[in-house]
């Protein structure tokens, strides 16, 4: 049963990504990449974590791709050949908006180190 839910999860990610980037035909949302798919157990529902190539009005665009659900659901339907397809959920995945923040960060820290007169000892 495991290997059946991690082998559906992995399909639903797959063509998800495929039908958002090649077939959604809605330029206000732009390039998207697909992070992660959490399919429940029954497949009633799947959690898809994206994010945007512009962050620029990533909230605006998720709510335009969350508009595109029933598209995507009837398009995820002709290629999963499992009984039931999940309905779709898109969130925007927060941990590569933190890992942007983290490394702006830790540049601008090793930028102040680098502008701090250096010791005798470390030259």
């Amino acid at each position: 049963m495991a290997d059946r839910h991690k082998r559906i999860k992995a399909l639903v990610a797959r063509n998800v990504a495929d039908i958002v980037q090649f077939e959604v035909k809605k330029p206000s949302i732009g390039l998207v990449s697909v992070n992660d798919v959490e399919v429940y157990d029954d497949l009633s529902q799947a959690n898809v974590y994206v994010t945007f190539l512009d962050p620029r009005g990533s909230h605006n665009k998720l709510a335009e791709l969350q508009r595109t659900e029933g598209f995507v659901r009837s398009s995820l339907a002709k290629k999963l050949d499992t009984y039931k397809v999940p309905r779709i959920r898109f969130f925007l995945d927060e941990s590569s908006i933190a890992a942007r923040n983290l490394d702006a960060a830790l540049a601008r820290e090793e930028e102040q180190l680098s502008k701090l007169p250096k010791s005798d000892d470390e030259e």
